[in-house]
Order: structure tokens, then sequence, then C-alpha cells
């Protein structure tokens, strides 16, 4: 997957184990719920990437780029979660979510984000990804009634 461009795409609940996308472009990529673990995204640009429930434990992100990325109720160990906080900035387009709020990023309860035994922490935000073709096909984007 090294410089692969994988923009736009779908992964939901995809499983990358071990996989190596050195410097892959995910702008605006759909991530949530697939499991990432000891993934290699040295370098990856997740601009604007949905990564909402997944799971990155082990995985290196080290000059990812983040901007805008959600994080919400995704799974990172905390050195990760750390190193990303210190540049994370910008709000996601497609969910609201600001990418420092999805990461728990100066909350001084370190798992209050990101921790599947707090879900109601962060709450879900207020439009999810069409996932079965039946909403709004202009913006994918449906009610979550």
């Amino acid at each position: 997957m090294r410089e692969s461009d994988f923009s736009g795409s779908t992964f939901n609940g995809a499983y990358l184990e071990k996989a190596v996308a050195y410097k892959a472009n995910f702008t605006g990529a759909d991530l949530s719920d697939t499991l990432m673990d000891r993934m290699v995204l040295n370098e990856a640009n997740l601009t604007n990437a949905v990564l909402v429930r997944s799971v990155l434990t082990r995985s290196d992100l080290g000059g990812a780029i983040i901007e805008g990325a959600d994080f919400s109720d995704a799974v990172l160990d905390l050195p990760q979660k750390q190193a990303l906080c210190k540049y994370a900035s910008g709000t996601n387009p497609i969910t609201g979510v600001n990418t420092r709020k999805s990461l728990g990023c100066g909350n001084s309860r370190r798992n209050a984000y990101g921790s599947p035994s707090s879900p109601l922490l962060s709450a879900p935000p207020p439009k999810l990804l069409d996932r079965d073709g039946f909403c709004d096909p202009a913006t994918g984007l449906c009610d979550a009634n």
C-alpha cells in the first residue's frame, strides 16, 4: 500500500492488520470500524478521513497528516494519541467533529475519548455516513434518527 492513492475510498469494517501504507493518501476516506492494528502509516495523508471506532493499537502514525480527521471512539495507544495531539487541527467536513476533540486532546481524563468502555463521553456525530445507499446521494449523508 506504499504511496498508494486511496482518497475518497470506503474501507468501513476492513481488516488492514500489519499493512504498510507509508506515504499513502487516505484523504476523505471512510476508515470507520476498521481494524488497523500494527499498521504502518508513517507520513500518510489522513486529511478529512473518518476513523470513527477504528482500532489503531500498536500502529505507527509518525509524521501522518491528520488535519480534519475524525478519531471519535477510535482505539489508539496513549503515546501515539499524545504525539498526534501535538499537531492535531481542523474539523472533519463529513462528521463536523473537531480533530483535537475526537482524539481527546487536553482532556484530563486520558480515556474520555477513544475508549470502548466510555462510548457515551464522545457523542456520535449528528449525521452518519450512508452505508445502505438510501440517503442523500449528493452528500452521502443520512440523518442519525
